[in-house]
Order: structure tokens, then sequence, then C-alpha cells
């Protein structure tokens, strides 16, 4: 894409998005990135109007509601409609306004449940889905399958999804309500460690797996897309390609954070799927693999946690 291509993404202000903003900056690529108040994704019309007013030349679909078991055990149907509408009514209007290029992005949660061997894109659909966050990802899947029927349909509009593995990092949620794992352990390893609290506790026995990848890098992975769009293959896993285990997560988090205390296991609490790994044959062919150590994303993402108030404002709370 050129230079003076008009970018938009959705969902700036979220995590994805406003790494996606930094690391665009930093490389003069200018993003537009409307508020939610400036386009509602909710309002069909209100989004199909804004997108032939401004007539990107390619959209880039990063806003949804996102959370971790809790928020997704809590709120089920918040989760499955919300993502669902928001993603139909964009890439509708795109499509209506002959917008030709969309990136829209998946999420892990779409392959089936506790699949023993590193999930291949072919798999999505391909069986039972995870209960504990199931309506988030019957949205995202048929916003993914909605992309790929727009192509079959008209081969000039190339719309591709990206599915990231779990992410974590700079702008992440830090709220035990609505956190996912690794910003809940370095929240409550830093509240263990200020309130001097002997134990901390781990859901289940810590040996299921996850993969986690810092949001730096799928901001890169981003930028690669933008840049070699022609290139990039329709339905794509952006991950890591290998996990850690539960415990290792708290485990070098109390070393970034500074906590010298023990760990407990609840086994009464709910851990989700045992193990999560992508596979990244595909990216890597295309040319490209994530960067940031797990050290180095935890320690990113714990200076982000302390610099920007959140840790005062969440302790005050």
């Amino acid at each position: 894409m050129s230079a003076k291509s008009k970018i938009l993404l959705t969902g700036g202000g979220g995590m994805v998005g406003r790494n996606l903003l930094e690391v665009a900056a930093a490389r003069n690529v200018e993003i537009i990135a409307p508020s939610s108040r400036e386009l509602d994704l909710m309002d069909r019309l209100a989004v199909s109007s804004y997108l032939k007013y401004l007539k990107p030349d390619c959209v880039i679909h990063a806003a949804g509601r996102v959370g971790g078991i809790q928020a997704n055990l809590r709120e089920p149907v918040l989760f499955l409609v919300q993502n669902w509408d928001m993603g139909q009514n964009l890439i509708m209007a795109a499509r209506d306004a002959g917008i030709k290029q969309l990136i829209n992005l998946g999420s892990s949660c779409m392959y089936p449940r506790n699949s023993p061997d590193a999930l291949r894109e072919e798999d999505v659909l391909s069986g039972a889905l995870e209960p504990t966050n199931e309506g988030y990802a019957i949205a995202k899947c048929a916003v993914a399958r909605l992309c790929d029927y727009i192509q079959r349909e008209n081969p000039e509009y190339h719309y591709k999804t990206l599915i990231p593995c779990n992410l974590y990092g700079r702008y992440d949620k830090f709220d035990p309500a609505h956190s996912h794992l690794v910003p809940a352990v370095i929240h409550k390893l830093h509240r263990a460690k200020e309130n001097g609290v002997a134990a901390v506790d781990i859901w289940g026995d810590g040996s299921a797996r996850r993969e986690f990848m810092y949001a730096g890098d799928l901001a890169n992975a981003i930028l690669s897309a933008i840049d070699r769009f022609d290139t990039l293959p329709n339905l794509m896993n952006v991950g890591l390609g290998h996990d850690f285990a539960v415990n290792d997560y708290y485990r070098v988090g109390a070393q970034i954070v500074g906590y010298t205390g023990e760990f407990e296991h609840d086994l009464t609490k709910p851990v989700g799927m045992m193990r999560k790994l992508t596979d990244v044959s595909r990216a890597q062919d295309w040319g490209w693999s994530a960067e940031t150590s797990l050290e180095d994303g935890l320690r990113a993402t714990y200076s982000y946690y302390l610099e920007s108030g959140v840790a005062n404002v969440l302790s005050a709370g």
C-alpha cells in the first residue's frame, strides 16, 4: 500500500488499537482511528454513512468486547451479540461502500477446545468450542466466515482475517473483573508484594498451557500485512508457535514484579482449555514471526502498569 493510502482502524482505544497506533506513529504511518463516539459500530446506518464519506483504502477491524473467563461467564449474551453486530455492521458497510481491502482480527478462541495439536487455520469450526468463552468465539467465527463469503461472491473484495493468539501488553486491562491471565497475574503479584501477602493463589494446578504474545508484535504483523496485502493469506494465525504453563507466567511475573512469596493452587476454580497453541507455519512461510520474549514483554507491561498510574488507581479501588 502506498504512503498516501487512507487506513481506517476500529478499536483504536483498545489495547490492540493503541499498540498499533503507537507502532505506526513510530514508522510515520498515518492511521485514522475514530473513537466509539465518532463511529458507533452498533449503529449500522451511522457506520455506512461514515465509510461512504471517508472512503478509506483499507479497513482494519480491531474493535470488540473482550474480557477474561470471569467476564465471559458473567455476560455471554453481550459477548456474542455485540461482537457480531460490530463485525457485520462494519463489514457489510465496507462492501456496500466499495472498499476492497479489509483486515479482520479474529481470535484463537475460534478454534475447537482441548486440541492436542497446534491449531491450524483449517481447524476453525471443526469441533466444539470452549464453553467458558463460547459466545465470544461464535461471534468471531461468524465475522471471519462473513469475510470469506464476501470474497467468494466477489473476488475483487479482499477481506482477510488474522487470528492472534492471546495477547498482553501496554494498555492492557488490569482490573480483575475484566482482565485476561497476564495482566491479572501482574496486578495480583504487585498487590501481594505491596501488602506483604505470604502466598498467591493460582486457579487450577497451574499446568494448563497458554500462548500469550506481546501486543506490540501483533502491531508489527498488522503493519506488515498492510505493506504486503496482496501476498497476505486469507486466513492466518499470528502467534508465538510455542506456549508456557500458567505456573510459568506466575514464576516469571514474580521475578519481574519482585514478589518473593509462595504460590497456592485452588483446584475448585475453572481453568478453561488445558492447552491452546497456534500453528504459525503459514505466517512463517509468509515471512513473519514474533520477536518479543516473555521476560521482555512482561517487563514492558509491568512498567506501563506502574508508570500509567493503573496500579495506584486499582489499589485505591
